[in-house]
C-alpha cells in the first residue's frame, strides 16, 4: 500500500477546504433557502445580517473531516489503479487505461462516503442556521452551538442514521463526480506534457486540477442539491420522506432547473479549490515518494 497518496490527500483536502469554504456557504444556502434570489443576494444578505463570520460557519469540523476524507479518496484511488494495473498488465508502472482511472475515482469517491456524511451535515446545519441573526431578543440561543454540540444533538434527536441522511446521494454525488475528477486531471496532464517528460509541470498541475474540479462538480451537484435538501430536512417541519420523495416534490415545486442550483458558484469555487488541491497533494508526494 503505497502511503504517500494517503498523507498527500489529507493536506491537499484541508488546504483546499480554507480557500473554498465561503463560497461553499454562499452555495448551500442558495440550494436549501428559497428566500434568496440569487448568488449575490445571499452574499449581500450574509454580510448584512451575520458579517464576514457567517461565512465561515461550521468550518471547524470540515477542515478535519475533508482532511480525512481526502485522504481516503486520493488513497484508495491510487491503491485501487495500481491493482488494476497489476491485474490488467502485469505491473503496477503499466500506463493505467482510461477506463481504470475512472473506475479508481469511482472507488474513492463512494469509499470516503462513511467517514464525510456525518461532517457535511453538520456542516450544513450550521451553514443554514441563520435565525440567531434576524431576531432582535439577544437571550435567543441557536439550535447549534457548534459542530460537537451540532453532531450530538442531531444523534440524540434523530438517532445515529440521522448523521447519514442524503448519504445515498452523496455516495451518487461523489462517485460520479470522483471518478470525472481525475480523469479529467490525468488526461488534461497527458495532453500536456510533453513525451520527453514523465511529470507535468506545475503550471500544467494547478491548470488541471482546477478544471478538473469544475467538471466533477458538472456530474455531481444535481445530487448535491437533492443530499443537501435531505440533511436540512431534519431542522424544522419535514418535508420529504425519503430520497426519490425528495427529487420528485423539488421537480414538481421549482421545475428541473431546481437540480443545477449554484451549479455556477460550484464552478467557480472549484477552480481555485481543487488547483490548491492538487498542486498541494503532488508538492507533498513528491516529498514523501522517496522514503514511502
Amino acid at each position: 500500500m503505497h502511503l504517500a497518496d494517503f498523507i498527500a490527500g489529507s493536506v491537499g483536502g484541508a488546504f483546499g477546504v480554507a480557500v473554498g469554504y465561503p463560497l461553499d456557504t454562499v452555495k448551500v444556502r442558495v440550494q436549501t433557502q428559497q428566500r434568496f434570489t440569487g448568488v449575490w443576494h445571499c452574499i449581500l444578505s450574509t454580510c448584512k445580517e451575520e458579517g464576514i463570520r457567517g461565512f465561515y460557519k461550521g468550518m471547524s469540523m470540515p477542515v478535519t473531516t475533508v482532511s480525512v476524507s481526502s485522504s481516503v479518496v486520493f488513497g484508495v484511488y491510487r491503491n485501487v489503479l495500481q491493482c488494476l494495473c497489476q491485474l490488467r498488465y502485469g505491473s503496477q508502472e503499466a500506463p493505467p487505461a482510461k477506463l481504470d482511472i475512472f473506475l479508481s475515482g469511482l472507488a474513492g469517491g463512494v469509499a470516503q462516503v462513511s467517514v464525510m456524511a456525518p461532517a457535511d451535515i453538520v456542516k450544513v446545519r450550521l451553514q443554514c442556521q441563520t435565525e440567531p441573526y434576524k431576531v432582535t431578543d439577544k437571550q435567543y440561543k441557536p439550535k447549534y452551538r457548534g459542530p460537537i454540540h451540532c453532531l450530538f444533538t442531531i444523534a440524540r434527536e434523530e438517532g445515529v442514521l440521522g448523521l447519514y441522511k442524503g448519504a445515498g446521494a452523496l455516495a451518487l454525488r461523489d462517485g460520479p463526480s470522483f471518478a470525472t475528477y481525475f480523469l479529467t486531471y490525468n488526461t488534461i496532464c497527458g495532453w500536456l506534457t510533453p513525451e520527453n517528460q514523465s511529470q507535468p509541470e506545475w503550471k500544467v498541475v494547478l491548470f488541471a486540477g482546477g478544471v478538473s474540479g469544475m467538471c466533477g462538480w458538472c456530474f455531481g451537484t444535481p445530487m448535491d442539491v437533492i443530499k443537501a435538501r435531505l440533511q436540512m430536512d431534519g431542522m424544522g417541519e419535514r418535508r420529504y420522506r425519503g430520497f426519490f420523495h425528495c427529487i420528485t416534490v423539488s421537480l414538481r415545486t421549482e421545475g428541473p432547473g431546481v437540480l443545477f442550483k449554484g451549479l455556477g458558484l460550484n464552478c467557480i469555487r472549484a477552480f481555485p479549490v481543487n488547483m490548491s488541491v492538487f498542486g498541494m497533494y503532488e508538492l507533498v508526494v513528491h516529498f514523501l515518494r522517496p522514503v514511502s
